[in-house]
Protein backbone atom coordinates (compact mmCIF):
# COMPACT_ATOMS: atom_id res chain seq x y z
CA UNK A 1 0.00 0.00 0.00
CA UNK A 2 1.29 3.44 -0.95
CA UNK A 3 2.01 6.07 1.74
CA UNK A 4 -1.00 8.09 0.60
CA UNK A 5 -3.25 5.03 0.76
CA UNK A 6 -1.98 4.13 4.24
CA UNK A 7 -2.59 7.70 5.42
CA UNK A 8 -6.15 7.65 4.03
CA UNK A 9 -6.81 4.33 5.70
CA UNK A 10 -5.60 5.58 9.09
CA UNK A 11 -7.69 8.72 8.76
CA UNK A 12 -10.77 6.65 7.96
CA UNK A 13 -10.17 4.46 10.99
CA UNK A 14 -9.79 7.53 13.21
CA UNK A 15 -13.03 9.05 11.92
CA UNK A 16 -14.87 5.78 12.41
CA UNK A 17 -13.50 5.60 15.96
CA UNK A 18 -14.64 9.14 16.70
CA UNK A 19 -18.05 8.35 15.26
CA UNK A 20 -18.42 5.25 17.38
CA UNK A 21 -17.41 7.26 20.45
CA UNK A 22 -19.91 9.96 19.57
CA UNK A 23 -22.72 7.42 19.48
CA UNK A 24 -22.18 6.44 23.12
CA UNK A 25 -21.24 9.87 24.45
CA UNK A 26 -23.73 11.41 26.91
CA UNK A 27 -25.76 14.29 25.55
CA UNK A 28 -24.08 17.65 26.12
CA UNK A 29 -20.78 16.07 27.20
CA UNK A 30 -17.50 15.88 25.35
CA UNK A 31 -15.84 12.51 24.88
CA UNK A 32 -12.20 11.88 24.06
CA UNK A 33 -10.11 8.76 24.37
CA UNK A 34 -11.06 7.17 27.75
CA UNK A 35 -12.29 10.57 29.04
CA UNK A 36 -15.80 11.99 29.45
CA UNK A 37 -16.25 15.64 30.44
CA UNK A 38 -19.72 16.85 31.45
CA UNK A 39 -18.69 20.02 33.28
CA UNK A 40 -21.39 22.65 33.73
CA UNK A 41 -24.15 20.93 31.75
CA UNK A 42 -26.86 21.47 34.40
CA UNK A 43 -27.25 17.73 34.78
CA UNK A 44 -29.88 16.67 37.32
CA UNK A 45 -28.96 12.98 37.25
CA UNK A 46 -26.00 10.75 36.56
CA UNK A 47 -25.56 10.72 32.74
CA UNK A 48 -26.32 7.65 30.67
CA UNK A 49 -24.43 6.28 27.66
CA UNK A 50 -21.01 6.68 29.22
CA UNK A 51 -18.51 4.46 27.37
CA UNK A 52 -17.72 1.42 29.48
CA UNK A 53 -13.95 1.82 29.02
CA UNK A 54 -13.97 5.38 30.47
CA UNK A 55 -11.13 6.03 32.88
CA UNK A 56 -11.67 9.73 33.56
CA UNK A 57 -15.14 11.10 34.31
CA UNK A 58 -15.73 14.77 35.09
CA UNK A 59 -19.18 15.78 36.39
CA UNK A 60 -18.16 19.09 37.96
CA UNK A 61 -20.55 22.04 38.34
CA UNK A 62 -23.86 20.24 37.88
CA UNK A 63 -26.92 19.51 40.03
CA UNK A 64 -26.43 15.79 40.56
CA UNK A 65 -27.73 14.71 43.97
CA UNK A 66 -27.28 10.95 43.67
CA UNK A 67 -24.61 8.60 42.31
CA UNK A 68 -26.12 5.23 41.34
CA UNK A 69 -23.87 2.39 42.48
CA UNK A 70 -25.03 0.04 39.70
CA UNK A 71 -24.31 2.46 36.86
CA UNK A 72 -20.95 3.33 38.38
CA UNK A 73 -20.03 -0.34 38.67
CA UNK A 74 -20.25 -0.64 34.87
CA UNK A 75 -17.23 1.72 34.73
CA UNK A 76 -14.87 -0.85 36.23
CA UNK A 77 -11.76 0.82 34.76
CA UNK A 78 -12.53 4.27 36.17
CA UNK A 79 -9.52 5.81 37.94
CA UNK A 80 -10.47 9.52 38.04
CA UNK A 81 -13.84 10.90 39.19
CA UNK A 82 -14.52 14.62 39.64
CA UNK A 83 -17.91 15.40 41.21
CA UNK A 84 -17.15 18.78 42.76
CA UNK A 85 -19.81 21.46 42.91
CA UNK A 86 -22.86 19.19 42.90
CA UNK A 87 -25.62 18.38 45.40
CA UNK A 88 -24.40 15.03 46.70
CA UNK A 89 -25.59 14.30 50.24
CA UNK A 90 -25.67 11.50 52.81
CA UNK A 91 -26.38 8.42 50.72
CA UNK A 92 -22.84 7.60 49.58
CA UNK A 93 -22.29 4.43 51.63
CA UNK A 94 -21.31 1.58 49.29
CA UNK A 95 -21.76 3.87 46.26
CA UNK A 96 -18.21 3.18 45.04
CA UNK A 97 -18.25 -0.59 45.55
CA UNK A 98 -17.81 -1.27 41.81
CA UNK A 99 -15.00 1.20 41.04
CA UNK A 100 -12.21 -0.32 43.10
CA UNK A 101 -9.52 1.05 40.73
CA UNK A 102 -10.39 4.66 41.55
CA UNK A 103 -7.27 6.69 42.36
CA UNK A 104 -8.61 10.26 42.35
CA UNK A 105 -11.95 11.32 43.86
CA UNK A 106 -13.15 14.91 44.25
CA UNK A 107 -16.37 15.42 46.23
CA UNK A 108 -15.70 19.00 47.30
CA UNK A 109 -18.43 21.66 47.27
CA UNK A 110 -21.28 19.23 47.99
CA UNK A 111 -23.67 18.54 50.88
CA UNK A 112 -21.92 15.68 52.66
CA UNK A 113 -22.74 15.44 56.37
CA UNK A 114 -20.66 12.47 57.51
CA UNK A 115 -18.09 9.93 56.39
CA UNK A 116 -18.47 6.36 57.63
CA UNK A 117 -16.50 3.18 57.09
CA UNK A 118 -18.84 2.21 54.26
CA UNK A 119 -18.32 5.43 52.32
CA UNK A 120 -14.84 4.77 50.90
CA UNK A 121 -13.95 1.32 52.26
CA UNK A 122 -13.96 -0.32 48.80
CA UNK A 123 -11.54 2.20 47.27
CA UNK A 124 -8.37 0.29 48.08
CA UNK A 125 -6.31 2.18 45.46
CA UNK A 126 -7.42 5.70 46.40
CA UNK A 127 -4.55 8.21 46.47
CA UNK A 128 -6.28 11.62 46.38
CA UNK A 129 -9.53 12.37 48.22
CA UNK A 130 -11.00 15.88 48.33
CA UNK A 131 -14.04 16.41 50.54
CA UNK A 132 -13.38 20.07 51.34
CA UNK A 133 -16.02 22.81 51.18
CA UNK A 134 -18.80 20.62 52.54
CA UNK A 135 -20.14 22.98 55.21
CA UNK A 136 -22.52 20.35 56.62
CA UNK A 137 -19.81 17.72 57.10
CA UNK A 138 -19.65 17.40 60.89
CA UNK A 139 -18.42 13.84 61.54
CA UNK A 140 -15.78 11.42 60.25
CA UNK A 141 -15.82 8.01 61.93
CA UNK A 142 -12.61 6.71 63.50
CA UNK A 143 -12.27 3.85 60.97
CA UNK A 144 -13.55 5.80 57.96
CA UNK A 145 -10.24 5.47 56.05
CA UNK A 146 -9.09 2.14 57.50
CA UNK A 147 -8.93 0.52 54.04
CA UNK A 148 -7.48 3.54 52.21
CA UNK A 149 -3.86 2.85 53.10
CA UNK A 150 -2.55 4.32 49.81
CA UNK A 151 -4.10 7.71 50.53
CA UNK A 152 -1.50 10.48 50.10
CA UNK A 153 -3.63 13.62 49.75
CA UNK A 154 -6.66 14.24 51.97
CA UNK A 155 -8.46 17.58 52.09
CA UNK A 156 -11.17 18.31 54.69
CA UNK A 157 -10.80 22.11 54.67
CA UNK A 158 -13.76 24.46 55.08
CA UNK A 159 -16.21 21.94 56.51
CA UNK A 160 -18.27 21.83 59.68
CA UNK A 161 -15.76 19.61 61.50
CA UNK A 162 -14.95 20.57 65.08
CA UNK A 163 -13.02 17.44 66.04
CA UNK A 164 -10.92 14.79 64.31
CA UNK A 165 -9.73 11.65 66.05
CA UNK A 166 -5.97 11.24 65.77
CA UNK A 167 -6.22 7.60 64.68
CA UNK A 168 -8.09 8.64 61.51
CA UNK A 169 -4.96 10.17 59.98
CA UNK A 170 -2.19 8.63 62.09
CA UNK A 171 -2.97 5.18 60.68
CA UNK A 172 -2.53 6.30 57.05
CA UNK A 173 1.09 5.26 56.33
CA UNK A 174 1.36 7.08 52.97
CA UNK A 175 -0.33 10.35 53.92
CA UNK A 176 1.77 13.33 52.80
CA UNK A 177 -0.68 16.24 52.52
CA UNK A 178 -3.62 17.05 54.80
CA UNK A 179 -5.89 20.08 54.35
CA UNK A 180 -7.45 21.31 57.61
CA UNK A 181 -7.84 25.06 57.16
CA UNK A 182 -10.89 27.19 58.00
CA UNK A 183 -12.69 24.57 60.10
CA UNK A 184 -14.46 25.19 63.41
CA UNK A 185 -11.91 23.33 65.54
CA UNK A 186 -12.86 22.96 69.20
CA UNK A 187 -9.49 23.14 70.96
CA UNK A 188 -10.17 21.38 74.24
CA UNK A 189 -8.19 18.72 76.10
CA UNK A 190 -9.67 15.98 73.89
CA UNK A 191 -8.18 17.70 70.83
CA UNK A 192 -4.72 18.06 72.36
CA UNK A 193 -3.61 14.62 71.13
CA UNK A 194 -4.44 15.57 67.53
CA UNK A 195 -2.63 18.92 67.75
CA UNK A 196 0.43 17.19 69.20
CA UNK A 197 0.37 14.73 66.29
CA UNK A 198 0.28 17.67 63.87
CA UNK A 199 3.36 19.22 65.47
CA UNK A 200 5.33 15.96 65.36
CA UNK A 201 4.15 14.62 62.00
CA UNK A 202 5.97 14.79 58.66
CA UNK A 203 2.68 15.50 56.88
CA UNK A 204 2.42 18.83 55.05
CA UNK A 205 -0.48 21.13 56.01
CA UNK A 206 -1.26 23.64 53.24
CA UNK A 207 -2.61 27.03 54.31
CA UNK A 208 -1.36 26.32 57.84
CA UNK A 209 -1.91 29.93 58.92
CA UNK A 210 -5.66 29.34 58.67
CA UNK A 211 -5.69 26.18 60.78
CA UNK A 212 -6.88 27.88 63.95
CA UNK A 213 -9.10 27.28 66.96
CA UNK A 214 -12.70 28.41 66.81
CA UNK A 215 -13.67 27.55 70.37
CA UNK A 216 -13.31 28.12 73.28
CA UNK A 217 -13.40 31.92 73.14
CA UNK A 218 -10.07 32.22 74.95
CA UNK A 219 -8.29 30.34 72.15
CA UNK A 220 -10.23 31.67 69.15
CA UNK A 221 -8.08 32.43 66.08
CA UNK A 222 -5.06 30.88 67.80
CA UNK A 223 -2.85 28.80 65.50
CA UNK A 224 -2.16 25.21 66.43
CA UNK A 225 1.42 25.59 67.78
CA UNK A 226 0.28 28.27 70.22
CA UNK A 227 -2.86 26.32 71.05
CA UNK A 228 -0.78 23.26 71.90
CA UNK A 229 1.25 25.24 74.45
CA UNK A 230 -1.90 26.65 76.03
CA UNK A 231 -3.61 23.25 76.18
CA UNK A 232 -0.54 21.55 77.64
CA UNK A 233 -0.64 24.03 80.50
CA UNK A 234 -4.39 23.98 81.09
CA UNK A 235 -4.99 20.27 80.53
CA UNK A 236 -1.94 18.82 82.27
CA UNK A 237 -1.52 21.19 85.24
CA UNK A 238 -5.01 22.37 86.15
CA UNK A 239 -8.06 20.52 87.42
CA UNK A 240 -11.64 21.21 86.45
CA UNK A 241 -14.69 21.12 88.72
CA UNK A 242 -15.50 17.54 87.74
CA UNK A 243 -11.93 16.52 88.60
CA UNK A 244 -12.34 17.88 92.15
CA UNK A 245 -15.65 16.06 92.51
CA UNK A 246 -13.99 12.84 91.34
CA UNK A 247 -11.11 13.28 93.79
CA UNK A 248 -13.56 13.93 96.65
CA UNK A 249 -15.44 10.77 95.78
CA UNK A 250 -12.22 8.77 95.67
CA UNK A 251 -11.14 10.22 99.03
CA UNK A 252 -14.49 9.45 100.60
CA UNK A 253 -14.38 5.88 99.28
CA UNK A 254 -10.88 5.41 100.66
CA UNK A 255 -11.96 6.85 104.04
CA UNK A 256 -15.05 4.63 104.12
CA UNK A 257 -13.04 1.56 103.17
CA UNK A 258 -10.44 2.32 105.88
CA UNK A 259 -13.11 2.87 108.53
CA UNK A 260 -14.88 -0.34 107.57
CA UNK A 261 -11.61 -2.29 107.64
CA UNK A 262 -10.74 -0.88 111.09
CA UNK A 263 -14.21 -1.75 112.42
CA UNK A 264 -13.94 -5.29 111.07
CA UNK A 265 -10.49 -5.66 112.60
CA UNK A 266 -11.84 -4.46 115.96
CA UNK A 267 -14.75 -6.90 115.82
CA UNK A 268 -12.41 -9.74 114.98
CA UNK A 269 -10.12 -8.77 117.90
CA UNK A 270 -13.03 -8.68 120.36
CA UNK A 271 -14.29 -12.05 119.17
CA UNK A 272 -10.81 -13.50 119.47
CA UNK A 273 -10.37 -12.13 122.99
CA UNK A 274 -13.76 -13.50 124.03
CA UNK A 275 -12.90 -16.96 122.77
CA UNK A 276 -9.46 -16.80 124.40
CA UNK A 277 -10.90 -15.80 127.80
CA UNK A 278 -13.49 -18.59 127.65
CA UNK A 279 -10.71 -21.07 126.94
CA UNK A 280 -8.71 -19.89 129.97
CA UNK A 281 -11.81 -20.14 132.24
CA UNK A 282 -12.40 -23.73 131.16
CA UNK A 283 -8.77 -24.64 131.86
CA UNK A 284 -9.04 -23.11 135.40
CA UNK A 285 -12.22 -25.01 136.15
CA UNK A 286 -10.64 -28.28 135.06
CA UNK A 287 -7.59 -27.61 137.32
Amino acid sequence: MSPSGRSWSLSLMFLLGMASEGISCPSGCSCQYLKVNCTGQQLQEFPVDIPLDTRQLILAANNVSYLPAVELSFLADLVYLDCRKNLLGDDLDFTFIGVAKLVYLDLSFNNLTQVTFGTFSHLLSLVVLKISDNPNLVAIEKDAFANNTWLRHLDVSRTGLTFLDTSIVRDLPNLRLLGLSDNLWHCNCSFLDFITWMMESDVHFPDADNITCYTPAGLRALRMPAAEAQLHFSCLTQLYKQDYVFLCLVGFCIFLAGTTAAWLAGVCAVIYEAHASKGEEKEEEED
